[in-house]
């Protein structure tokens, strides 16, 4: 909608250290608005960026939305639809503001289903690349590589009148579908709709995989997503059928009483089936209890800085004492991510600094916590800890 106004914030914290971005800082102090040009509007048009549903444009729900749009976002990147559930990203989520680079909001008009006009506020927020690659990384969420696949969707509709196929010119009938894959972070192309293309709805109709590939090969990358909607039951009904050169990754069926919904789960199904094979996990350490040492705490107040500080990092799950003396104390950590996991979130921090292992004679290769008792002569030896400085 024409006329919204624009809020964006586009601030790096160097450029904010320079007295003229003070000075201007200091003359406009509050919200940059700017009135929208015919043209102008704010969308989440990669990865990196969301669209997300809001109220109002104060800061308590904007803080709610940034939140929401972080989660999307991991969603994208990874293409895994429930990445917001994984352990330790709801805790990232509470901070979500500090990944935001920018935002804007946008208001969408619409009809309802008795004529009367509907108004939709978005929030879009632009998300720091760099921080929520790694996040992602230290989290051990895989990562759905780009350049994405594009692949042709095949979909025939028999709305009662004979099944029919979705071409390029029709590509509003398939709007629900190319919106949702664009949602998962990767987009759907459509057949020109040729007549030679028409003539294939048989194939689509009866799965014949092999007679579509054949028609799709003029299109790259050799990747097909083949379905039909049809009415059912006073509902709807879709079969999907997912191929990657030449190979089916993935068959699955839907109904429900929404056309629209019915058919958005045929780019549900493609991203499932393609991040199950092309995404893939950061090289992190493995889960698991580890000792880590830290040292230079000099009263109770900094143990209790210290533990503090652990329990909000997303990376540790647990926290035991395992043993202190005057020059530093041992805890046993359970890391979501192993330690190479836990120094990623220590280093973007200000309150532990990484040192060498404590003996030279001690492996330098840190390893989980092995629970044996030390009376029971199994000789078992409990691998070097990390080394941390409390600051």
């Amino acid at each position: 909608m024409t006329g919204a106004l624009r809020t964006a914030f586009h601030l790096s914290r160097s450029a904010i250290r320079t007295p003229s971005i003070l000075l201007l800082l200091l003359l406009l102090a509050g919200p940059a608005a700017a009135q929208r040009v015919e043209g102008d509007r704010a969308s989440a048009g990669d990865i990196y960026t969301a669209e997300v549903v809001v109220r109002g444009q104060g800061e308590a729900e904007r803080k709610s939305a940034f939140a929401r749009g972080l989660a999307q976002v991991l969603g994208k990147l990874s293409g895994d639809r429930s990445a917001a559930s994984r352990p330790g990203v709801g805790q990232e989520l509470r901070r979500a503001e500090e990944f935001v680079t920018g935002y804007d909001y946008r208001q969408d008009e619409s009809i309802s289903s008795s004529g009367a006009p509907r108004y939709q506020t978005l929030l879009v927020a632009r998300y720091d690349e760099d921080g929520v690659d790694a996040l992602a990384s230290t989290l051990g969420i895989p990562v759905w590589p780009a350049p994405r696949p594009k692949p042709v969707l095949w979909l025939a509709i028999d709305d009662g009148s004979g099944p029919r196929l979705v071409g390029l010119s029709k590509a509003n009938a398939a709007r629900s579908v190319l919106d949702r894959a664009v949602q998962r972070g990767y987009r759907l192309g459509l057949p020109g709709g040729s007549a030679a293309e028409h003539a294939v709805v048989g194939a689509i109709w009866r799965g014949d995989t092999a007679a579509v590939a054949r028609a799709s090969q003029r299109y790259s990358p050799p990747m097909q997503l083949i379905g039909k909607l049809y009415r059912r039951n006073g509902g709807w009904a879709a079969d999907w059928i997912f191929v990657d050169r030449g190979r089916v990754l993935a068959r699955w069926s839907e109904s429900g009483a929404d056309a629209r919904m019915v058919m958005a789960t045929g780019a549900d199904g493609a991203a499932d089936a393609l991040t199950k094979r092309y995404a893939k996990r950061s090289a992190v350490g493995p889960a698991g209890n580890y000792a880590v040492t830290f040292r230079g705490l000099d009263s109770s107040e900094d143990y209790m800085r210290l533990s503090g500080y652990l329990q909000k990092l997303a990376v540790v799950r647990a926290i035991k004492p395992l043993h202190a003396d005057a020059e530093s104390i041992v805890l046993e950590l359970e890391l979501l991510t192993g330690l190479p996991g836990l120094k990623r979130m220590v280093d973007d921090g200000d309150v532990l600094v990484a040192l060498q292992p404590a003996s030279p004679t001690m492996p330098t290769e840190p390893g989980p916590v092995i629970d044996t008792d030390p009376d029971d002569g199994s000789g078992t030896e409990t691998p070097a800890p990390d080394v941390y400085l409390v600051r």
